[in-house]
């Protein structure tokens, strides 16, 4: 069964970003390496403090839709219900055979 994640980065001014995937960990990767190019990578945005998990495309979009239409007060309730720390949740994901894992990726287009 397929996944799909919602997910709100933040950098170390908790600027934030919310985005949808299919594949967490390749995502993350892709923006801490800053292969996405545009307002992650220019504010440095890619710290994973908040994400949540579905089988539906259409409920990952929508609550993606519905996160990016919240006023900021209500996106740092939810970081913070989860995640109070404002800790890194990719910082356990063994990063060696993830950047690897994702060098092979896109060496194979």
């Amino acid at each position: 069964m397929r996944h799909y994640y919602v997910y709100v980065l933040a950098n170390a001014g908790r600027m934030l970003y919310t985005g949808v995937t299919n594949n967490l960990e390749r995502r993350v990767l892709e923006h801490k390496a800053k292969l996405v190019p545009g307002y992650t990578a220019k504010y440095n945005i890619a710290r994973l403090v908040y994400y949540e998990a579905t089988t539906s495309v259409v409920a990952a979009l929508e609550r993606e839709k519905q996160i990016k239409g919240w006023q900021r007060k209500k996106k740092l309730a939810l970081i913070r219900s989860v995640n109070p720390d404002w800790r890194d949740l990719s910082e356990d994901w063994d990063s060696s055979r993830s950047f690897a894992s994702l060098r092979m990726t896109r060496a194979r287009g």
